[in-house]
C-alpha cells in the first residue's frame, strides 16, 4: 500500500514524505532504491500543518552476504513510500531464530517476534534501565525465563528477593499467554536460592571463601588505612601461610603497636559477620548447566552486600579465567548501589564490575545490570553494554545519561523515553537504529509487585493475616551449626547412616543491667544447653536448698569461672571452709 512521495529535504539517513493514506508513528515503511532495490526505514514523527507530513529515518538494506548496510546515495524525489510487509521487516532486522534466541515480545503494532541474538546478548552484555514502577524487574524476569530454558548457567543478584517467584507458574495470565503461543511454566527444578538462614531459614546458607590474598584483606576493610596501618598489616600477613581473619587478628595481636587497635577492630567487625568460612558455598555448584543461583539479599545491610557481592564475583570471574567453571551469565539487580557513578563515590564491588564489564567478554561471562537510575550507574560499566532494554524514563539526569552512554539513540527516540507505556520497551543493539517492542507476559510469578498500603490500612484484621502474629501449631527448630555435608566432608570414613534427635527445649531471653542474653533449657531435665553441635548441658543446681554462705560462693564462682580453694577465701569474708566441701558434695563445684 502507497502511503505518500518523498519531499522536501532528503539525505542518506533521513527524508520525509507526504501523507497520503493513513500512516502511524514509528511505523515501519519500504522504499524502492535506484541502486539498492528495497530500503527499510521508519517513521519518526508526524507533523500535522496545511499538509501532513511524515519524518523517518533510514534503517538500511540487505546487500548479497545479507548484512545490513546504510545507504550511500539518499532516495529520489517522488519517490513511492509503501508500508513495510513484515515479510520484508523480518528479512531486514534479521531477528534470530526462536530456538536460539530468547523471545522477549513482539514488536510495537506489528504481529513480529522479537528475538534477541543469545550468544551477542550473553558475552557482550545487557542493561534494563526503567524508572521505579516502569516494569524493569518484569522485562528481566522475562529475559531469564528465556536463558534458562536454554540451560545457560545464571547467576542473579537480588537485593529485594524478587526471583523467587521463577518457582511458580503464572497460572493467572493463561489466555495472555496464549496469545503469544506461550503457556504458564515453573522453574523449580532448576532453581537454587542462597542468602542468610536467619532471615529466611528457607534458603541455602551462603558462605564465602575464607582463604583470602592481603590484597583482598586491604579491599575489604572498611575507609582509607594509613601507611603505618598498613605496614602493620603488611607485617603480619607476610609470615602467613594461609591468610584469613582468624590467623590475621592473630598475629596483629602479638603486634606491640598501639596502630593495631583500629585494624583488629575492623577486621574483628568483618570475621564476625559469619559470611566467611572454609567450609565456603561450592562454586561448581553455584555455576551448573541448567541451574539458577539465585543470591537473595533481602534483608542484609548494604555494605555486608558490597562485600558479598564484591567477593563473589572476583573469586568466580578468577575461576571462569582458569575454566574451572563453565561460561555463566550474571544478573545484577539495582546495580547503582554496586557500581555507582565514581562521583557518587565507590563501593567495595566497583572495581570488579568495571573489570567485568571490560573483560568478561573474553572468559565467557555476561553481564547484566539492571537499574532504575541510570546517571548513577559507572559509565564504565554502562557504556559496555551493547544491548540496552530502555523502558518508561522521565528523570532529565537518567535521560542524559542513557543518551550519552547508548549509541543509536536519536532526539526523537529520546523523547519517546519518556512517553512509552507500561510493558513498552525500545531494545538498541539489535539494529543501528532503536526498535519499539510489546514485552511479552511473563511465563512464571512476577516478584516484584508494589504493596498497596492503602489497601492493606483499610484491613482492620491486618496483622491476623499476618505470618509473623498468626498462630502456629509448628515449634521452631535450632539446628547445630555442623550440617549433614559437613559431617559427611569432615569423616574419614563413608557414613552410610544420620540419625536426627530432636530435645523439646525453652529458649529463655535474660536481661542482666543493659546486656541481653539467652538461655537454652532442656524440658525434661532442666539442664542448660551449653554446647548445641554436641548437645552438652549442665545441670541448675537447687538454689532453695542451698544455705546464704553457698549462695554467696557459687556467685563469686561464676564471676571467677575457674578458681583455686586460696582465691576462693581471698573474695570471701567469712568461714567459707564447709559451705565450700558442701558444694563439692553436692557436685555444684567440679574438681579438675
Amino acid at each position: 500500500m502507497i502511503l505518500g512521495k518523498i519531499s522536501g529535504k532528503i539525505t542518506t539517513n533521513n527524508f520525509s514524505f507526504l501523507i497520503e493514506k493513513e500512516t502511524q508513528k514509528f511505523e515501519f515503511v519500504q522504499v524502492m532504491h535506484r541502486v539498492y532495490d528495497w530500503v527499510l526505514c521508519q517513521v519518526m514523527e508526524i507533523e500535522r500543518t496545511e499538509k501532513d507530513i511524515a519524518k523517518c529515518v533510514v534503517i538500511g538494506y540487505k546487500d548479497k552476504k545479507g548484512r545490513i548496510k546504510p545507504l550511500r546515495i539518499p532516495f529520489d524525489h517522488d519517490a513511492e513510500v509503501m508500508k513495510a510487509e513484515d515479510e520484508f521487516i523480518k528479512s531486514v532486522i534479521a531477528l534470530e531464530d526462536s530456538e536460539k534466541g530468547a523471545f522477549v515480545g513482539r514488536i510495537e503494532g506489528k504481529n513480529i517476534d522479537v528475538i534477541l541474538d543469545l550468544k551477542k546478548l550473553l558475552t557482550k552484555h545487557v542493561a534494563i534501565l526503567a524508572k521505579s514502577g516502569a516494569g524493569k524487574s518484569y522485562s528481566s524476569g522475562v529475559l531469564v525465563e528465556e536463558i534458562i530454558d536454554k540451560n545457560v548457567p545464571l547467576l542473579i543478584i537480588d537485593p529485594h528477593g524478587e526471583y523467587s517467584s521463577l518457582r511458580y507458574s503464572n497460572d493467572d495470565e493463561k489466555d495472555l499467554l496464549a496469545e503469544f503461543n506461550l503457556k504458564p511454566e515453573n522453574f523449580r527444578n532448576k532453581i537454587q536460592e542462597y542468602g542468610d538462614t536467619r532471615l529466611n531459614p528457607s534458603l541455602r546458607p551462603l558462605k564465602l571463601n575464607n582463604n583470602l590474598s592481603s590484597t583482598e584483606i586491604v579491599h575489604l576493610i572498611p575507609g582509607k588505612l594509613s601507611n603505618s596501618q598498613l605496614g602493620l598489616l603488611y607485617a603480619a600477613i607476610k609470615h602467613l601461610d594461609t591468610i584469613n581473619f582468624t590467623n590475621v587478628l592473630y598475629e596483629l595481636d602479638k603486634e606491640e603497636n598501639n596502630v593495631k587497635w583500629t585494624l583488629i577492630n575492623n577486621l574483628e567487625y568483618l570475621n564476625n559477620l559469619d559470611i566467611f568460612t572454609d567450609s565456603y558455598s561450592p562454586y561448581n555448584e553455584l555455576i551448573q548447566p541448567g541451574r539458577c543461583s539465585i543470591i537473595n539479599l533481602k534483608g542484609i545491610s548494604p555494605d555486608v552486600q558490597e562485600i558479598i557481592v564484591y567477593k563473589l564475583v572476583k573469586d568466580l570471574f578468577e575461576l571462569r579465567k582458569k575454566e574451572k567453571i563453565p561460561p555463566f551469565f550474571c544478573v545484577l539487580e539495582e546495580a547503582h548501589n554496586y557500581a555507582p557513578e565514581r562521583s557518587f563515590g565507590e563501593t567495595r564491588a566497583s572495581k570488579i564490575l568495571r573489570t567485568v564489564a571490560s573483560e568478561g567478554r573474553k572468559f565467557g561471562l555476561g553481564l547484566c545490570i539492571i537499574s532504575q537510575r541510570p546517571a548513577r550507574v559507572d559509565k564504565s560499566v554502562l557504556s559496555q553494554c551493547t544491548t540496552q532494554i530502555i523502558l518508561k524514563v522521565t528523570n532529565p539526569n537518567d535521560l542524559k545519561a542513557i543518551t550519552s552512554s547508548v549509541e543509536g539513540i536519536t532526539s526523537e527516540s529520546e523523547n519517546e523515553i519518556k512517553n512509552l507505556t507500561i510493558g513498552s520497551a525500545m531494545i538498541t543493539g539489535i539494529t543501528d537504529m532503536p526498535l519499539f517492542v510489546n514485552i511479552r507476559p511473563r511465563k512464571t510469578k512476577h516478584g516484584g509487585h508494589a504493596v498497596d498500603i492503602l489497601d492493606q490500612n483499610t484491613d482492620d484484621k491486618f496483622f491476623e493475616k499476618v505470618e509473623e502474629f498468626s498462630e502456629k501449631e509448628l515449634l521452631p527448630i535450632i539446628k547445630p551449626k555442623i550440617t549433614e555435608k559437613d559431617m559427611m566432608l569432615m569423616s574419614e570414613k563413608e557414613i552410610k547412616r544420620i540419625e536426627r534427635t530432636l530435645v523439646p527445649c525453652y529458649l529463655f531471653i535474660c536481661k542482666e543491667n543493659r546486656n541481653e542474653f539467652s538461655l537454652l533449657i532442656e524440658r525434661k531435665t532442666g539442664s542448660i544447653v551449653v554446647d548445641i553441635d554436641s548437645f552438652i548441658s549442665k545441670k541448675i543446681p537447687q538454689l532453695d536448698s542451698l544455705s546464704i554462705d553457698e549462695i554467696k560462693l557459687l556467685q563469686n564462682a561464676f564471676k571467677m569461672k575457674s578458681f583455686t580453694k586460696q582465691d576462693m577465701i581471698k573474695k570471701t569474708s567469712f568461714d567459707m571452709e564447709k559451705p565450700f566441701d558442701d558444694l563439692i558434695k553436692k557436685k555444684t563445684f567440679c574438681k579438675r
